[in-house]
């Protein structure tokens, strides 16, 4: 296995590092019962829907 023969530079190491804030954030979608949005593939955090029925209850704001 291959051991590198310097230590990176900061500036070298921080450009690696700096690949992360180009990575997206998923999709969001609307609800088709609230309209709210939410991730694709998971129960809406505002009405407690997965795939047309309720999944979770999900207490009302005041």
């Amino acid at each position: 296995m291959g051991v590198p023969k310097r230590k990176p530079s900061r500036s070298r190491q921080r450009m690696r590092r700096a690949y992360n804030s180009v990575l997206q954030l998923p999709q969001l979608n609307s609800c088709p019962q609230c309209a709210a949005a939410y991730i694709p593939h998971r129960v809406c955090p505002s009405c407690g829907y997965y795939n047309g029925r309720q999944v979770i209850t999900v207490k009302a704001q005041a």
